[in-house]
């Protein structure tokens, strides 16, 4: 059985780890909100195993020893590397829920980033301190649960011009971008062919570099937008022939580029 991941803070007050000073074979103490996770709600008792992550890539194998005072032995300490090809989804505001549940399952598939959007169509509208707390408390249920060692990156929330600047820039940095839209003329093949020369890219040159997937809310997105990220320098395509939801269509893109990628082998 797969040992259950937590995520914690090592600069916070309750999370007493510092990760420089880490060794197999030592005892440390479970941060506060960890130990009665894993201990009053999972019931994980003396030597059962689990994992802890700081999401910065800190991966560290341990098993209890002392259940009561939250009291763990270091098996083994890990950091895993970054993607050099990275995936950002960047999701419209949706009512309903359905933009957590894309974030959700984005999470889950291993985006690296996620940026919120107020389209010009997004019946919702993102509260700053509210909206972000909500999308944060997401993210980080969802790392835990995929037993991810990287937390994906909440940036802050953009419009739709602010979007427009990413595209200008990915086309200098060699970065892709891509605009899912029921009404585009090119397919899903020609996308996976740009993935692929990016990734050669980077394989050469061991530059990191990101392909972006924007997804529209429920109403989809205008001729504007579509117009404005087109000139952007963006690549619009149609991603089959069925109509996806909101909550739904990142997490398709992000598979088939996970599967393209490789990280999925």
């Amino acid at each position: 059985m797969t040992e259950a991941l937590f995520l914690f803070d090592p600069s916070s007050d309750d999370a007493p780890v510092h990760t420089d000073e880490l060794h197999s074979g030592w005892n440390i103490t479970l941060p506060q909100n960890v130990r009665k996770h894993a201990i009053q709600v999972m019931r994980l008792g003396k030597g059962d195993g689990l994992e802890l992550s700081d999401g910065r890539g800190l991966r560290i194998q341990a098993s209890i020893e002392d259940p009561q005072n939250g009291v763990v032995k270091i098996l083994s300490v890990g950091k895993e590397a970054q993607p050099t090809t990275r995936l950002a989804l960047i999701q419209a505001l949706a009512k309903g829920g359905h933009d957590e549940q894309a974030i959700d399952m984005a999470t889950q598939i291993g985006v690296d980033a996620i940026i919120p959007w107020q389209s010009d169509r997004s019946i919702a509208r993102w509260k700053e301190g509210r909206t972000d707390r909500k999308w944060l408390q997401v993210i980080q249920s969802a790392t835990e649960q995929s037993r991810r060692s990287w937390r994906p990156q909440l940036a802050d929330h953009v419009s739709s011009k602010q979007i427009a600047a990413i595209c200008k820039r990915a086309n200098v940095h060699g970065d892709l971008v891509i605009v899912l839209h029921q009404d585009a003329s090119e397919s899903w093949s020609g996308i996976e062919e740009a993935a692929d020369a990016m990734e050669a890219r980077c394989l050469s040159d061991a530059r990191p570099r990101t392909i972006s997937v924007i997804v529209g809310p429920e109403g989809g997105i205008s001729d504007d937008e579509i117009a404005l990220f087109k000139d952007s320098g963006a690549k619009c395509c149609v991603l089959g022939s069925n109509i996806l939801r909101a909550s739904c269509a990142g997490a398709v893109a992000l598979s088939l580029l996970s599967r393209a990628l490789g990280r999925w082998s």
